[in-house]
């Protein structure tokens, strides 16, 4: 039976168990809002405010300097004169960084694959030889590049002895150098995402492209391909998007004719003083890497699929 109970001066019976009370909805719904806050301030502080400097950097009178100071005269045509004065460096950015890439994917597609579906035991081994180069300095992996490709050096050497160099033939102070150098200080960047991808992918698919009798040819164009696109896409713009800003390797490996619009904005900042410039050319370097992230994405989501 149920027991009932009467409230003191109360005239009808009530159940001895009290009903809970409903949990308060704004208070969990700030608390995704309130996480956030600590993030969303690191960016204001250390991105947003930056980049607003930056911003108004670039729009200075280019006929200031440190020792004068330099006055807001909403300079635009400081990036149409920036651009005039180094197209030639934006170009040679981005075709750096384009064959570096193409090199990279030539050597990172293949040990990513074998690392994710042939290594075994081996697997974490081999992660670890990809990963162990960014224990040292990017500086002293570049120098260290600058002495195996120096004119005395054994691979120098070695390609002369094959006929692939003439007897006075060099590497150092090369655009095959710069991009050499590009792609092995960046490789990492790109092979990982490709293994995440490659490691998830189900091997029933693939004995499932094999009793529909398509060879190794159509089943990694049909199958692993497809499947892979996300690291594939994820590990392209973690590749290029930094080797398109880099100066260290033309720095080092290259000679001026090499120079990359890194090493124009470093010259700029640092060298020349010239801030507006610097500013205007750092603007423009991310406007023009950003259309083509977008570009390369909106074209790798239309593709998706490769059918």
């Amino acid at each position: 039976m149920t027991a009932f109970a009467h409230l003191p001066g109360g005239t009808g019976p009530t159940t001895g168990t009290a009903s809970a009370r409903p949990p308060r909805p704004g208070r969990h719904r700030l608390l995704p809002y309130l996480l956030l806050l600590p993030g969303v301030a690191w960016l204001t502080i250390f991105f947003v405010v930056p980049l607003g400097q930056l911003a108004a950097a670039s729009l200075y009178d280019p006929a200031g300097s440190l020792a004068t100071g330099y006055a807001m005269t909403w300079a635009f045509g400081n990036y149409p004169d920036a651009v005039a004065a180094y197209w030639p460096q934006f170009g040679r950015s981005f075709l750096y960084a384009g064959a570096a890439l193409v090199l990279a994917l030539l050597l990172g597609y293949p040990l990513a694959y074998a690392i994710a579906r042939k290594a075994g035991r081996w697997r974490n081994v081999l992660l670890v030889c990809v990963v162990a180069p960014m224990f040292t300095s990017f500086l002293v992996r570049t120098l260290a590049w600058k002495t195996i490709l120096s004119d005395n050096g054994a691979l120098v050497g070695l390609l002369r002895d094959v006929g692939l160099l003439d007897a006075d033939g060099r590497l150092l102070a090369t655009p095959v150098a710069v991009v050499l150098g590009l792609t092995y200080n960046f490789l990492p960047f790109l092979v990982l995402p490709l293994y995440a991808s490659l490691e998830r992918l189900d091997p029933r698919l693939l004995e499932a492209a094999g009793d529909l009798y398509a060879g190794p040819t159509q089943t990694f164009r049909r199958v692993v391909l497809p499947l892979s696109m996300p690291g594939l896409t994820a590990g392209t713009l973690l590749f290029f998007i930094p080797a398109s800003g880099d100066y260290i390797n033309a720095e080092l490996l290259g000679t001026p004719n090499e120079y990359m619009i890194g090493n124009v904005i470093d010259s700029a900042f640092l060298v020349r003083l010239d801030y507006p410039q610097g500013a205007a050319l750092s603007f423009l370097l991310m406007a023009a890497v950003l259309a083509v992230v977008f570009g390369y994405l909106r074209h790798s989501g239309a593709g998706k699929g490769l059918r």
